[in-house]
């Protein structure tokens, strides 16, 4: 009887063995058609850096703003043609807007370049430039609204405009990359409706939903997906 005990015990924790050889097998697999679908070297670490220049950029322009109190909270449809992006937002302000962006740009390239190369996969390939694609387009029909606002003086449209595109941007290229951009997304999208009803505060949704957000979101996936692998 004894000798039966042992039988089964060995014969239950082979069987056990096999199941998780299998299942270990099938994360394998799960793993390689994600690494083939879906670009899934976004770094967090970039997220948190243009999350940190947003707010940076934010900070300036809002010390510019408050220099010429109201300029950017008209919004009434001026219908006004002929109005550049530099007649806008004035040559500081212009400045701070491009420097803020070339600076996010680049930090963000630049931390998902070195984990691209940690992780031995290509920066550009087709997963990528689906990725591309799919952001592209929503983004550039919002570029083309926004300026259409900036051109006819409906200038308080213009920040949650770009919140509410940029977010369905994310969400749209989220099924080419990982599924936490989705959430991103969507609250990029809920501060533009919500900006709304309080144009005159664009600059401080903007920075929440782009400095924010961004942090919040770059520091949750470092934790999940790059602190064990560091």
């Amino acid at each position: 009887m004894p000798f039966l005990v042992i039988y089964f015990v060995f014969q239950s924790a082979f069987h056990m063995n096999e199941q998780q050889q299998g299942l270990d097998t099938l994360q394998d697999i799960k793993r390689m058609m994600e690494r083939s679908s879906r670009f899934i070297s976004l770094s967090g670490l970039s997220g948190i850096a243009a999350g940190i220049c947003a707010l940076t950029g934010a900070w300036f322009a809002n010390s510019v703003i408050a220099e010429h109190p109201g300029r950017l909270h008209e919004t009434g449809p001026a219908l006004q043609d002929g109005i550049s992006l530099r007649d806008f937002m004035g040559h500081s302000l212009f400045t701070i807007a491009a420097l803020t962006f070339a600076c996010a740009f680049v930090l963000a390239f630049l931390f998902t370049w070195l984990r691209t190369r940690k992780n031995g996969t290509p920066i550009w390939g087709t997963t990528s430039r689906r990725l591309l694609v799919s952001v592209a387009l929503p983004m550039v029909a919002g570029g083309i609204f926004i300026f259409k606002l900036i051109q006819y003086g409906v200038y308080g449209l213009v920040a949650p405009g770009c919140l509410i595109f940029y977010g369905l941007a994310l969400v749209n290229g989220s099924k080419f990359t990982l599924g936490e951009v989705r959430w991103l997304g969507y609250g990029q999208v809920i501060l533009g409706i919500i900006n709304l009803w309080w144009p005159g505060n664009g600059l401080y949704f903007w920075a929440l939903g782009f400095g924010v957000l961004h942090i919040v979101y770059g520091a949750l996936m470092w934790w999940k997906y790059e602190r064990t692998a560091d």
